[in-house]
């Protein structure tokens, strides 16, 4: 007999509309939209599921409830009231955590304007929300200048001014005010700036600017110059705060661009409005994954909230690929112009916030950018866990001399240097660098199983596919093929390879992953270089006093000890060297350089 659960899938309607998850405690862990229920939330139940949490939601899933709407519109706005009221486990949830700043036009006579973070239904009418509090008071800054408007909060009814009630103040005295509560100023008239302020708000500047040049003309004309001049400065203030605006195209009106870029945990969005040509509004935000959300998804959810919280009723917005949003919203994906530009431009906003973040959470929070960096390396190299420990070697030797290796070690993104290994080539003749490589991975992992200790995730291999084979061979004989990921980076071009793989992996240039992966190859490199550099000089030292007849190696051995150099040996004095080796050999050694000179 079928379970209600199953019951409850097979009536489900063909139809747009909204799901919701009940768990055994039957509280809402998820909501979802579909285009067809039937479809979308069977979907659930018949896939195999590579994400974990997903796995447990179905798992958890006891009844199931459907809302049927009329449209994707509906499905999409539907959705996210639901997801707001509710707060879903599974669900994201985008963060609202402060009122934003409103510019609100008062509905009275003679309409005060001023900055909210209130929005009073009572029949005013409010601009914004505005994402910075420094933009609405340059706005207001920038109205005031242009237009006198009262600030009082008097009740200025037709009776009371009429009736004397009120006498003008300081703010008329000093211009900021025509004085309507003493009917010093004409209400038509101060509808009528409020008509141009209304434009300006909207970032239309277009009908002001031709306003104010043409008063200006006309005081002109009239020689009126004092006038004149002061709507000049009116005229000025306003196209300077026009030309401090972003200006995109003229053409492009009333219109919102989306954008996102993602990792593995969390998504970055960017929003714009574009009011005639000019960018008037801007809202970024990270979106925190719970089921692996495609940037579709995540963008999708954006869209929706943000149109909400914002009361955009822009009938088109640009995004960088395909969206459904329903069909009342024009999507369009720019190729080419001015069109791109803009949502290029907003791509760069989200990169620069989702920058902004990775600072301050690694001050912050470092296990979490720790983890971030780690499981974007898990996914960027394919791997099957996070490489929280690394190892990567390099070999050095100058033509064939002192054959030296050396493996540096990585722990959780970071160098530990004081697991880092100097090796001398040992069974190797000459200049092999893939007999090198096999001796010193097998010598390395062979006393890493000997002492018991933690084999690393991932082995890094400083050369391409020969070295890379080369390192294989030392791992089969000591049966760790398969249990440590390891990879090769050629020099040249970046190429990363895979064991019996002859196709090379290519990271983006600007990767964290491919950062990493550099570092580690420079770090083994230079570490390497070092000792060779070291071992060569000491070599070069050791050989020229071996050159001295009847010196053996524990007499030049003493003498660096003292001396620390070939240089600071010939230099001494006889009475000095048979301090430190004695009377017979101080003699040979000392005439052995000073004969020289004689020559």
């Amino acid at each position: 007999m079928p379970t209600n659960l199953e019951l409850q899938l097979k009536t489900l309607p063909n139809s747009p509309g909204v799901y919701q998850y009940f768990d055994k405690e039957d509280t809402i862990i998820y909501v979802g939209k579909a285009k067809n229920l039937k479809k979308r939330v069977t979907s659930y139940f018949t896939k195999n599921h590579e994400n974990g949490k997903t796995r447990i939601l179905v798992r958890k899933i006891v009844r199931i409830e459907h809302i049927v709407v009329d449209t994707e519109t509906d499905a999409l706005l539907l959705e996210n009231n639901l997801i707001k009221k509710y707060k879903p486990r599974y669900n994201i949830l985008l963060k609202d955590d402060k009122s934003y700043p409103w510019i609100c036009i008062k509905k009275e006579r003679f309409p005060r304007i001023f900055y909210t973070r209130r929005v009073i239904k009572d029949g005013s009418e409010y601009f914004g929300p505005y994402t910075n509090v420094k933009t609405v008071s340059t706005l207001l800054d920038l109205i005031k200048d242009l237009y006198p408007l009262r600030t009082c909060n008097y009740d200025l009814s037709e009776a009371k001014i009429k009736a004397h009630k009120y006498k003008v103040c300081l703010e008329y005295h000093l211009g900021n005010c025509k004085g309507p509560c003493e009917d010093y100023q004409e209400e038509a008239l101060y509808l009528e700036n409020l008509k141009s302020i209304r434009n300006i708000i909207k970032g239309n500047f277009k009908d002001s600017l031709a306003s104010l040049e043409k008063l200006m003309l006309k005081f002109a004309s009239e020689m009126k110059f004092e006038e004149a001049q002061k709507i000049k400065e009116k005229l000025d203030s306003l196209q300077n705060y026009q030309s401090k605006s972003t200006i995109v195209n003229p053409s492009i009106n009333n219109v919102d661009v989306f954008s996102i870029i993602s990792d593995e945990t969390h998504g970055y969005v960017n929003f714009f409005k574009i009011m005639n040509g000019a960018i008037i509004q801007s809202y970024t935000t990270e979106i925190k994954k719970k089921l692996e959300e495609t940037d579709k998804e995540l963008l999708e959810l954006f869209i929706v909230e943000t149109r909400q919280r914002f009361n955009s009723l822009s009938r088109e917005i640009y995004t960088p690929f395909k969206v459904d949003v329903g069909n009342k919203i024009k999507v369009t994906v720019p190729k080419l112009g001015d069109k791109k530009r803009i949502v290029d431009l907003s791509i760069r906003n989200a990169k620069y916030y989702r920058q902004e973040q990775f600072k301050q959470i690694k001050i912050v929070d470092p296990d979490r950018h720790v983890k971030r960096i780690m499981s974007q390396m898990q996914k960027d190299l394919r791997l099957h866990e996070e490489p929280r420990h690394i190892e990567c070697f390099d070999n050095s030797n100058i033509q064939g001399t002192n054959p030296v290796a050396a493996c540096v070690v990585f722990k959780d993104g970071k160098p530990s240097k004081k697991e880092y290994r100097h090796f001398n080539i040992k069974t190797v003749e000459g200049p092999d660098d893939f007999a090198s490589m096999e001796e010193v991975v097998f010598r390395r992992y062979k006393r890493l199983l000997e002492e018991n200790k933690p084999l690393p995730q991932l082995i890094v291999i400083d050369g391409g596919k020969g070295q890379l084979s080369s390192a294989l061979k030392s791992l089969d004989i000591l049966g760790l093929r398969g249990k440590i990921a390891i990879i090769g980076i050629a020099k040249r071009l970046e190429e990363i390879y895979y064991p019996g793989d002859s196709v090379p992996l290519y990271l983006d240039k600007k990767s964290e992953s491919l950062k990493i992966i550099q570092f580690l190859r420079n770090e083994a490199h230079r570490f390497g270089i070092t000792f060779h550099r070291n071992k060569r000089s000491k070599s070069a030292i050791q050989s020229e006093l071996e050159q001295i007849p009847d010196i053996g190696k524990q007499t030049i051995t003493n003498l660096l000890r003292k001396f620390k150099s070939a240089k600071r040996v010939k230099n001494a004095t006889l009475e000095e060297l048979k301090e430190t080796v004695g009377n017979a050999r101080a003699i040979k050694v000392y005439h052995y350089y000073h004969q020289k000179k004689q020559l």
